[in-house]
């Protein structure tokens, strides 16, 4: 862990992982690291106990991760087309619920293909970086029918996506998306979307991105 813009290391916390693929910072500190590739869970740090707990147990890796404002855990599942949701509240683990998809991949309303970043907003509206189908769904809370609000498919379609893997939502409620295969960062505006990083192609250049993959 590092402070904010320093270069020196303020503590090391090491977990018995096996190819973690996410992790999730809340604002109290504690840190949700996915570990679900070999051992099937999701683990919590602690940053009152120091301490790792499993809170949640999953099918594969959790290739996005979010926890929102209810505290309720999200992870997406690109080897399953899904994400999952369970409250950390409730004391039993194997409380897991669908989020978003069918465990089926598609493009229809209802399906996923590789999905992998995550968000929630305050209304419980779930966002997802629909990879494979070249999309971003928003899965407005209980429905279980996405709406395609960038990508491909989209009804005003300002921009294309290849590989969307990351997605962050602002508190002016403009979106912010990881096109990966694009290699850039494009965001949402007044107009729609618009290249933000990255918008001269694949390259090492300072002005040039190579296959970025997520937001911190």
């Amino acid at each position: 862990m590092w402070d904010e813009q320093s270069v020196n290391s303020t503590k090391i916390i090491s977990g018995n992982f096996n190819q973690p693929g996410s992790f999730f910072v809340t604002s109290n500190g504690d840190i949700y690291v996915d570990d679900g590739w070999m051992k099937r869970r999701v683990q919590k740090w602690s940053a009152e106990t120091n301490t790792f707990v499993t809170v949640m147990n999953v099918n594969s890796s959790c290739d996005g991760m979010f926890v929102d404002i209810n505290d309720t855990l999200y992870c997406s599942m690109h080897d399953h087309h899904q994400v999952l949701k369970r409250s950390l509240h409730d004391a039993v683990i194997t409380s897991n619920r669908v989020a978003a998809g069918i465990g089926i991949e598609g493009s229809a309303s209802n399906q996923l293909n590789s999905p992998h970043g995550i968000f929630v907003d305050v209304n419980m509206d779930l966002y997802v970086a629909d990879c494979s189908n070249n999309r971003v769904q928003l899965f407005q809370s209980g429905k279980p029918n996405g709406i395609t609000v960038a990508g491909n498919t989209s009804i005003n379609r300002t921009i294309t996506l290849y590989c969307p893997t990351g997605i962050v939502l602002d508190a002016e409620k403009y979106l912010f998306i990881v096109d990966r295969r694009n290699h850039r960062i494009v965001g949402s505006g007044l107009n729609g979307f618009r290249c933000l990083v990255g918008c001269y192609g694949i390259g090492s250049q300072s002005n040039q991105l190579d296959n970025p993959f997520s937001f911190s």
